[in-house]
């Protein structure tokens, strides 16, 4: 059950976050139900799922609204896969590199001065991790470490709101590799600034820490916004 309502949830979201279901369609429960070949049921739970996630809305006696844009849950991990596969891939990794610029220096800041003992020595290994990785080039075992050391950024800042962003930036991250658009093995530079980071944060210095997240995002910054522009036709 949860693998076919899963395939229809992927099949549906992706036709409406791509554009080829545009907003304001209805869509009707029987159609979709003879179109993928599954029961009822399944199509119920698929477009709960996708009403959490403000794609569609089901209206009594008339069926399933496809709602604008607006509506959508931007943070989705889900609808950012969605978009990054489709013809929003540029807006989406612009937006959310944006976003991390924003915020990323901040929550380091923040995290040398409110994270706890075992965080700050967590971030410091998983930097070490992230080296040995890079210089193997082992981009999946660097991915999964990198998602880690951005998460545990987040939520030693003691803002839960950041920390509610793990998700969404775990998404951009692995998007960027799945796209091809990470470099064969990580910069050198790029290793020693999260060293440099997570050495900030373990030794208190706000300061410190925030530059050289700064640093990072602007690096980012400069190698993705030409995936971007390309994606937009600029």
């Amino acid at each position: 059950m949860a693998s076919l309502h899963t395939r229809v949830t992927d099949d549906v979201g992706r036709s409406i976050v791509d554009g080829t279901v545009p907003a304001g369609t209805i869509l009707l429960s029987d159609e979709i139900e003879r179109r993928q070949g599954v029961s009822r049921s399944v199509i119920r739970e698929a477009i709960r799922v996708l009403g959490s996630m403000g794609l569609v809305e089901s209206v009594k006696r008339v069926g399933i609204r496809v709602l604008p844009p607006e509506s959508w849950n931007a943070y989705d991990p889900t609808i950012i896969r969605w978009r990054l596969l489709g013809p929003g891939k540029g807006e989406q990794l612009r937006s959310l590199t944006e976003l991390r610029s924003a915020v990323e220096p901040m929550a380091a800041e923040l995290a040398a001065r409110h994270s706890a003992p075992a965080v700050s020595a967590e971030l410091v290994a998983v930097a070490e991790l992230m080296r040995s990785a890079g210089d193997s080039g082992d981009l999946s075992q660097f991915l999964e470490l990198d998602i880690r050391f951005h998460t545990l950024v987040l939520h030693g800042s003691g803002n839960q709101m950041f920390a509610k962003l793990g998700e969404p930036i775990a998404a951009v991250l692995s998007g960027r590799t799945d796209l091809g658009l990470m470099p064969d093995r990580p910069h050198e530079n790029t290793l020693q600034l999260h060293a440099d980071v997570a050495d900030a944060i373990a030794a208190g210095e706000p300061g410190a820490a925030r530059v050289a997240m700064e640093l990072i995002m602007r690096r980012t910054y400069a190698e993705v916004q030409p995936s971007w522009s390309r994606a937009s036709g600029q």
